[in-house]
Formats: C-alpha cells, structure tokens, sequence
C-alpha cells in the first residue's frame, strides 16, 4: 500500500526511508551474481562493489572476512562469484548495500578455486619442492613419451626429437589425453615406462586446449603417480599460459611438446660447434702457452751468462783475481804495520832491559838462591856470590871486613 502524501501534507525523510527500509527488509534471502569491482578489508569487515558483467550497475556488499575466506580460495578483486546475502537499508544515510551470508565463486572461477585448494595441500607436502627435482640425462638412449593417439604433440616431440641427434630411440604410448578415461590411461603408461629400464627420462606431451580439456593433468592421482617414479619427468601440456599441476610436480617444465624435445634431446649440430670451439680455444690455449715459454726462452738464452758463458767466466776471473790481490795487499799492510809495532816493542823493552845496563860495565850480585843483594850488610862474610855480566858470570866469596865486598 503505497504512502498518501500532497503537497500542502508531504512526508517527512525519516518516514520515507523507514518505509522504505520496511519494504526492502520484507525481500528476505537472495542470491546475487557479479564481478568484484573493488575490495577493501577493514578489520574483520570486508566491503565489495559487486558490479553486473552485463550491465553498469553495480551494489555495495558488506561481507565479514571469515565468510570471505570460507569461499576458498578467498576471491579477489576481478572475480565472479554468487552471493547469498540479505538486503539491507541504512535509514541514517539512506544507503542500500548486501551483507553477505554466503559467497561462492561462480563457474570456471568454481573450478579454479577447487585446483588451488589441491594444489595448496600438495605444496604442502612438498610435492612441487624444487630439492626433490632430478635432472634429465644430458643424452638419454632412450625416451619416453606419452602423448594422445596420431596428435601434433606426438609429431612435434619425435621430429624435433630425431632432427636434433637421430640415433635417439622412442618408446611412445599412446592415451587418451581428455574425458574420463584420460587420467587412468596416463598414469598406467607411466608406470609401465617408468619400469622399463632402458628408459632415462619420460615426456607426458598434449597440445593446448581449455581448462576442462587440460583438467587431466591436474588430477591428483596423476601429480602423486608422477612425484613417485624413479625416471625424470618432463611435462609439455598446452601452451606457455597453461600452468597444470603436472607442471609443478614434473622434475622439468616445457613450454611446448616442441620445448620438450629441445629439453630431452641435445641438438648434435650445436654439440659438435660446441666441441669445435672447445678444441679451437684448446689449441688458442696451447700455442699462447708454447708461445710465452718460447719468448721466455728467447730472454733467457739473450742474457750474456748464455749467450757468452766464457766471457761470464773471464769476468768472474778477473773480480776474483782482483779479490786476490785486494786481500794480499790488506795482508801485507797487516804485517808491515805489525812488524813495525814489533820492532817498537822490541827497542822499548831493549832500553828497559837490564841486560842493556851490564853491558855498559855493571853487574848483578846474587845469592845462591838468585835472590840479588842491593847491599853490602846484606850479605855474610863468608857467604858464596853469583856475578852476572852481560855476556857471563862468575862466582865469588865474600870477605868479612867492616862491610866491604871482598872478591877471592
């Protein structure tokens, strides 16, 4: 029933919006579908502008962050979800919004979300670990390649694969790479490969399709079937901007089947440039090296102790002979200065000899016992004397009057 009102008794503000705020609380429950346009958390609040992908309107959406994340993974700005909300009417401001009991993301953004949750709790356990990752053999013998039946991919692996070395050998298993039987089919030629013990390296090879046509590869029996094989794993599924789990948990990711085979297979073109650069920095090496011994030798033998040893000899000759006669003249000025502090010491112990003294007419009186007599009281009458002389001696007896030496 609608609101009577004229202009001489018009409703007040706060009327018209109660009733209104009345009408749109008797709506009840509804679901809503649209694109997040905007995002903003504020505390445990999160507000939405929910836009329609069809036409341009949109609504505010209040939704608590807990019911946000329940929706997991937790929708970000862009994506299309369905919202169970309540409408409701701010009379205070007279604004309408949603406040949000459910949120679900809608369709392929569905499926995405239940890929990541799969992908959350592989991560976790550690399945796309880059430490568990081995490296293909650099020239396998043999390769193994799953791939779907008559398919590019198949093509592309074993004519990119044989063009780059053709003596390499193929084992190819052919499965269904789509639909229901895809995954059973797949992980049953894996395993079969990964027993064969010729086989160092397998290639899981499909061409591009949409999400659902690559959902195979995505399959968590697959990603554990492959983490748990002994031979390295290559994944070459779609194209670069297809990212399947296989991708993850494969020891090495191709872009293409065609990135694959240059990955597994080295081109023996590039190996043999490869190997010819080698040899030739190899000889490049060698000569600089011959070449620097060589100009060193050169220096050497141009030295004159080599290139004239005898005239090396004449000069060593000539520094010793005149070593020689440098230490003959230091000896002979050694013992003439000797030989003259010798004749010195000579003429002052000549002078101060006694012998010197009795050669000049005196003599020396001693007593038996050689002890000298300085005086005549000295001696005994009687008493045997020894005189000494310059050349001789004599002996005598000495007399016994009044002190006075007496010779017999």
């Amino acid at each position: 029933m609608g609101m009577e009102s004229t202009a001489e008794a018009p409703q007040p503000v706060r009327v018209v919006l109660q009733a209104v705020g009345g009408w749109i609380g008797r709506l009840g429950r509804i679901w809503v579908e649209g694109q997040i346009a905007e995002l903003n958390r504020r505390g445990q609040t999160a507000f939405l502008t929910l836009r329609d992908p069809v036409a341009n309107v949109s609504v505010r959406v209040v939704c608590p962050v807990r019911v946000l994340e329940a929706a997991a993974p937790a929708p970000e700005q862009g994506a299309r979800v369905v919202v169970h909300a309540k409408p409701d009417f701010y009379v205070a401001r007279g604004t309408f919004s949603l406040l949000a009991l459910e949120v679900r993301h809608v369709g392929l953004g569905e499926l995405l979300a239940r890929l990541e949750r799969l992908r959350s709790v592989l991560a976790a356990e550690g399945l796309f670990a880059d430490s568990r990752k081995r490296r293909p053999p650099f020239l396998p013998g043999t390769v193994g390649l799953i791939c779907g039946r008559g398919s590019a991919a198949e093509r592309d692996v074993l004519e990119n694969g044989r063009r780059r070395w053709p003596a390499v050998r193929f084992e190819v298993r052919e499965v269904a790479v789509q639909g229901d039987r895809a995954v059973g089919e797949v992980v049953n030629a894996l395993k079969e490969l990964d027993g064969l013990p010729g086989v160092d390296v397998i290639v899981i090879a499909r061409g591009g399709g949409s999400l659902e046509d690559l959902l195979p590869f995505s399959d968590e029996a697959l990603v554990r079937a492959v983490a748990a094989t002994r031979t390295p794993v290559v994944s070459a599924i779609g194209h670069e901007q297809d990212t399947p789990l296989l991708d993850l948990v494969a020891d090495v990711r191709a872009s293409t089947p065609t990135d694959a085979a240059k990955k597994v297979v080295p081109d023996v073109g590039e190996q043999l440039r490869h190997v010819r650069q080698l040899r030739d920095r190899g000889r490049r090496v060698l000569q600089g090296g011959i070449a620097r011994e060589q100009a060193w030798l050169a220096g050497m033998r141009s030295r004159p102790v080599l290139a004239s040893p005898l005239r090396e000899i004449d000069r060593i000759t000539e520094q010793i002979e005149g070593l020689r006669d440098r230490a003959r003249r230091c000896v002979t000025a050694s013992l003439d200065r000797a030989g003259d502090g010798l004749a010195h010491t000579r003429a002052r112990l000549h002078a101060l000899s006694p012998a010197t003294t009795l050669a000049r007419g005196y003599a020396v009186v001693q007593r038996a016992d050689g002890a000298v007599v300085r005086a005549a009281a000295e001696v005994a009458p009687g008493e045997e004397l020894r005189l000494r002389f310059a050349e001789d001696s004599l002996t005598a007896t000495a007399g016994g009057t009044g002190g006075e030496d007496t010779d017999d």
